[in-house]
């Protein structure tokens, strides 16, 4: 359990889909597909669905490739949190948004496993909530130009050594799309 004891709640946590961050990702449709079902059953279980939006140099705001995925439309009232570094908590208004939702534990999915979504994790963790990742919708592209891994070893990687992980009063941990339960 949470070490935010007054924050009962869980939130789907639904990092950076967005196109130019996904166009050549591992499995990109079958991904966004599972994360569409994830977002569809946190609704209707009114579980929060909280969006994560990066921009930087690369990736600049309000551009169609800084726009989230059309198979993922946001409602209105749903929180999105604008981030400019991989963890999604640093120097964004994140920890307020789920501090006001009451939420204690976070279900992650999105990309890229290797940067923001590895980051989000673990600062989840040491922020004291539980981090569990959704082992199969997470993505990465290839990266091998730079020295990186196959980006289906990097999602393999990241999903052992998340199931490992630990922390007093925490829970971590990797759940499939299918075993996510918001309950």
């Amino acid at each position: 359990m949470s070490t935010l004891t007054d924050r009962p709640r869980t939130a789907l946590l639904v990092v950076d889909v967005q196109n130019a961050v996904v166009a050549d990702a591992l499995d990109r449709d079958a991904v966004v597909a599972r994360i569409a079902a994830l977002v569809e059953r946190a609704r209707s279980g009114d579980v929060p669905v909280v969006w994560v939006q990066h921009s930087d140099a690369g990736l600049v705001s309000g551009t169609p490739e800084w726009e989230y995925v059309p198979e993922l439309p946001q409602r209105p009232g749903e929180p999105v949190v604008h981030k400019t570094y991989g963890d999604s908590f640093e120097d964004t208004d994140l920890e307020q948004v789920l501090a006001g939702l009451g939420v204690g534990s976070l279900v992650v999915c999105g990309a890229q496993t290797e940067a923001c979504i590895r980051s989000t994790l673990h600062g989840a963790l040491a922020r004291g909530y539980d981090a569990r990742l959704v082992s199969d919708a997470h993505t990465t592209e290839d990266l091998t130009a730079f020295g990186n891994i196959a980006p289906a070893d990097v999602v393999a990687h990241t999903n052992l050594y998340w199931s490992f992980t630990r922390a007093p009063g925490r829970t971590a941990g990797t759940v499939t799309a299918d075993e996510v339960a918001f309950a």
